[in-house]
């Protein structure tokens, strides 16, 4: 039998301890530094192999300085205790452990007095040596820390754990060294400027802290920036940094202005006489406005007020107008300003659609009984821009976009029917936007919302003049063909009463 002999022990190599990895770190004259990118920091975190360790930087020959700049260690520490001996099960995930954290170092160890240790996320730590006296004038934080331990003498440290973002704290520290903290800011942009006014409250570094302000002050805001800074400052308000001009840029302490500026705006572009400008501010007014949409605080009905006193206006305009252009010998001039009117209450009637109150305006169109009568005798080519009014309410009703009442709808179509059809083959060839399906659809809609006997004469009455008009009216026959249904096919009371 052969001697049993125990397998030959493979020898471990005992885990080194943490390297510095060679990060690109840029030092500024002045000794403003600027920690690697996190991107830079994760690629070496996940290629660990692929760095070397730097060799130990040679004797310094210059005369010391107190600007920071970065220096490649053998370790963290400057003399890192030697390693405990390995356990046989934890031995080798303890040396992964080491060998995957990224140690960067700031600073000259030989010229300061003091050492800031942080250790973020994913296994970075970060050496920062500083200089004691620097650090306590410029930051209260550090200042309390480093109170304790001043009489000792001898060279500090402070640790800084779970630091959520050890880049901007490096670039804060640096901002330290540097007498003019609002020019090392020019070149940052919002966002990273946030993150330093965080970091530098954090460490009551008060004078970086006004500094970020008076750039955030001065810079424009972009997109969700806005609300990015004025969340971040709010509570700054209760502290003496000074934020009222910040939330000046987004406030005002006139509560009426916002209604006063509305109805100035409404009244300029009503008046606007410019026919490119006028479609242009309209369009911008009419997407703004659709945000009101969401407001609660009872600003919707401030507008809903602004937006019918301009329409009451622009109707007594419109009766002033009919009236002189029904007189002989008007002027060209009047049916110019006739389509301006025109024109303005059509964007009203759009406005009042998308804030959905636009009910009350086609009670208000559907009682014109002046300007209805007058309107027959203007020319048609002088009239014809008042029927897009009546067409867009039909349309909307059609669409249940705006919700009249029975006698309402009964009483726009006896009103205003008739001059729609008066001025139908007008429509059809001098405006662009002028939907015949879309008009058709809506008139038949708004008949066919009526009483069966309401639907009779009124869809009679149109058989009869499109009959002799043809394509010069609208054509309702899908509304015809529903009322007939109704009337012989399918009539419901009949029905009923029978099975009662």
């Amino acid at each position: 039998m052969e001697e049993s002999r125990p397998p030959k022990r493979v020898e471990q190599p005992s885990p080194a301890p943490a390297r510095m990895r060679a990060v690109p770190i840029a030092v500024t004259p002045e000794g403003f530094w600027c920690c690697p990118s996190p991107a830079a920091l994760h690629k070496s975190l996940k290629n660990p192999h692929h760095h070397k360790p730097s060799p130990a930087p040679p004797p310094h020959k210059t005369p010391p300085s107190r600007a920071p700049s970065v220096q490649n260690a053998p370790s963290v520490t400057d003399e890192p205790p030697p390693p405990p001996p390995p356990e046989p099960e934890t031995a080798a995930p303890a040396a992964e452990s080491e060998e995957h954290k990224i140690c960067v170092g700031f600073g000259q160890p030989e010229t300061s007095d003091l050492t800031v240790m942080l250790y973020g996320k994913e296994g970075i730590a970060v050496r920062m040596s500083v200089h004691r006296d620097v650090l306590c004038k410029s930051s209260a934080f550090f200042a309390e820390k480093l109170a304790a331990s001043a009489s000792g003498g001898g060279h500090g440290c402070v640790e800084i754990h779970e630091c959520d973002d050890a880049e901007i704290y490096v670039e804060t520290v640096g901002l330290m060294y540097c007498d003019e903290t609002k020019h090392k800011l020019l070149k940052q942009n919002v966002s990273r400027v946030l993150r330093i006014m965080k970091v530098a409250e954090s460490l009551d570094f008060h004078a970086c802290v006004k500094s970020c302000l008076d750039y955030l002050e001065a810079v424009p805001w972009v997109g969700e920036e806005e609300d990015n800074v004025v969340s971040s400052i709010r509570h700054l308000q209760r502290k003496a940094y000074g934020v009222s001009p910040l939330l000046k840029r987004v406030t005002c302490d006139n509560i009426n202005s916002p209604t006063d500026t509305l109805s100035h705006i409404m009244e300029m572009v009503l008046k606007s006489t410019d026919d490119r400008a006028r479609r242009e501010m309209k369009a911008l007014v009419l997407n703004l406005l659709k945000d009101n949409n969401h407001c609660t605080d009872g600003s919707s009905d401030i507008c809903s007020e602004l937006l019918y006193s301009s329409c009451r206006w622009c109707l007594d305009r419109l009766r002033v107008l009919f009236a002189e252009a029904s007189e002989p010998d008007f002027s060209a001039q009047l049916t110019r300003q006739i389509t301006l009117e025109t024109d303005n209450l059509l964007w009203l009637v759009e406005i009042l659609v998308n804030q959905h109150i636009c009910d009350d305006f086609v009670t208000l169109w559907a009682s014109q009984s002046e300007i209805a009568e007058l309107h027959g005798k203007l020319p048609v080519a002088s009239r014809h821009s008042v029927s897009c009014i009546t067409a867009r309410l039909f349309v909307g009703i059609g669409r249940g976009e705006m919700l009249p009442s029975k006698n309402t709808r009964l009483l726009l179509l006896q009103a205003w029917l008739q001059a729609l059809i008066d001025d139908y083959s007008w429509l059809q060839c001098s405006c662009r936007s002028f939907d015949r399906k879309l008009v058709e659809e809506g008139i038949g809609q708004t008949i066919l919302t009526l009483p069966l006997e309401d639907q009779r004469s009124m869809l009679l009455a149109w058989l009869g003049r499109f009959l002799k008009l043809g394509d010069n009216c609208p054509n309702l026959q899908r509304a015809f063909e529903v009322w007939w249904r109704r009337t012989f096919v399918r009539p419901y009371v009949s029905q009923a009463r029978c099975g009662g």
